[in-house]
């Protein structure tokens, strides 16, 4: 089976958030289980020379849209067992960033043209093209349309993964239908036409075969209105073609045993993890000391991340509680502001280190006794199943992927390995913090918590086999039964 991931970002070329960790982890295991994955990707200018020094030019061809004319080179090369190709265009991506420019819109339809064309040169058909987010929305779109009996996609299906429903790549309808050469009939309610504007992720929910998104937990939130982001009537209207599948970590990436982030390597030695704490403590500043509880947090700083609840209880606790904050992120200034305050009233309690460093923030997943994580909303997560690879108990709200990962220590059956609250409030946040520090001072119901979290695989391997089923039921189907109406 050939399955080509068509993304805008990738680890390791290019990343900015976990859509990068996915569309460069999932092939990566797919191969292992004996599929043909591939990437396809913009060739920006941010990534590093060292890595492209293993790509080589295969083709350069044009590509038409709307009135326009663009060149268009495909690259090729091989990173750590995975095929890679490059759509290189200097005029729409050799620039700062991968995002956030006026024309976004004109880019990416570019960058989903190109990736239709570009299949002709390369020495791979796939069966299935697996699309991440508004940025390739527009692939299951134009398989169905431009595209429905060109020989190059014969018999070839779609697969959408929602990664973030809030970013749904809205632009005006007009620029979009010049762009797309298609006419009104495409922007209707049941296609792109999103409450007056025109929606790229919408190309992938209508049109693609299947759908999927990183928990199962938010592929069932995003069906009601208080998530759905205005979708969540299409969503429901598609659930049988629905499914959550929990993403995975890296586990030769993130590994404890050989991190050289780390000051003492350990698997489950929970003496050799505290003295990782202590060297974390002298790093950051504070008192050191095995015995103190350390919570660690890596993350934006941003209210959907849940830091109005963590910054209206923080004093409190730090006033009750014996405990210390290793903090690592960067974001809303207020929250930026108020941790500054904080560590400077409170000096022996809390660390922060605003911006983002990649070992130290392995040093607090190591250091950290306690990860707290009480977001809003979380499609999947990452950190959380970060922290139990490296043996921190999670705290988090149950949302997202953080429910379907995290289960609450139960003292009477001795099952769980985090904690975890349902409201989002800050009597609840603060409940549970305040219930893990004292399980924590609890010698053996803290070592049976930390054992549960061990247990658990969260790798690209169980993540692997989900989509593989998926995949599997397309693959099944040739396109002369294809449920769906081709449109012209």
């Amino acid at each position: 089976m050939n399955i080509l991931f068509a993304a805008s970002e990738a680890v390791p070329l290019a990343k900015t958030g976990g859509l990068a960790d996915v569309a460069g982890a999932l092939p990566k295991a797919l191969n292992r289980r004996g599929i043909d994955a591939r990437v396809v990707l913009p060739k920006y200018e941010e990534i590093p020379e060292a890595l492209l020094e293993s790509f080589e030019q295969v083709a350069h061809f044009n590509v038409y849209f709307g009135w326009r004319k663009q060149y268009c080179g495909l690259l090729k090369g091989s990173l750590d067992g995975v095929v890679y190709y490059l759509i290189d265009n200097e005029f729409y991506f050799k620039r700062r960033g991968l995002y956030g420019y006026g024309d976004d819109a004109e880019r990416f339809v570019f960058f989903c043209f190109a990736v239709m064309e570009a299949v002709r040169y390369m020495d791979f058909h796939p069966s299935v093209v697996h699309c991440h987010d508004w940025q390739t929305g527009l692939i299951p779109f134009l398989l169905k349309t431009r595209y429905a009996y060109d020989p190059a996609w014969a018999y070839a299906k779609s697969v959408f993964t929602i990664h973030n429903l809030k970013y749904q790549g809205l632009f005006g309808i007009d620029l979009l239908k010049e762009l797309l050469g298609t006419g009104d009939d495409m922007f209707t309610s049941d296609r792109l036409e999103f409450h007056g504007a025109a929606s790229c992720m919408k190309g992938g929910l209508v049109f693609a075969d299947k759908l999927t998104t990183v928990s199962g937990t938010y592929a069932e939130e995003i069906q009601t209105d208080y998530f759905g982001e205005g979708l969540d009537s299409l969503l429901r209207y598609r659930s049988g073609d629905l499914i959550g599948i929990v993403n995975g970590i890296d586990d030769e990436l993130f590994d404890p045993m050989n991190d050289p982030a780390l000051h003492s390597p350990y698997r489950d030695s929970l003496s050799r993890k505290r003295k990782n704490k202590v060297e974390l403590q002298r790093e950051l500043g504070l008192p050191q000391s095995e015995t103190v509880p350390l919570i660690g947090i890596v993350s934006r700083l941003v209210e959907q991340k849940g830091f109005d609840l963590i910054a209206a209880t923080f004093e409190e606790l730090l006033q009750l509680e014996d405990a210390e904050y290793a903090i690592l992120g960067a974001g809303e200034e207020r929250y930026e502001h108020f941790f500054k305050e904080m560590a400077t009233r409170y000096p022996d309690k809390v660390a922060l280190r605003l911006g983002y460093d990649d070992r130290l923030a392995r040093l607090i997943y190591a250091g950290s006794d306690l990860f707290a994580m009480p977001s809003k909303f979380e499609p999947c997560g990452l950190s959380q199943l970060l922290a139990l690879r490296y043996r921190s108990v999670p705290i988090v709200r149950e949302t997202g992927g953080l429910k379907d990962t995290i289960q609450a220590y139960d003292e009477y059956t001795g099952e769980g390995n985090g904690f975890s609250f349902a409201n989002y409030n800050a009597h609840d946040y603060m409940y549970t913090v305040r219930r893990a520090l004292s399980l924590y001072r609890n010698e053996e119901a803290w070592k049976q918590i930390v054992r549960n979290g061990s247990k658990e695989d969260y790798s690209w391997n169980r993540s692997a086999r989900a989509y593989i089923s998926v995949y599997s039921q397309l693959a099944a189907h040739r396109k002369e039964k294809e449920p769906w109406p081709v449109i012209l």
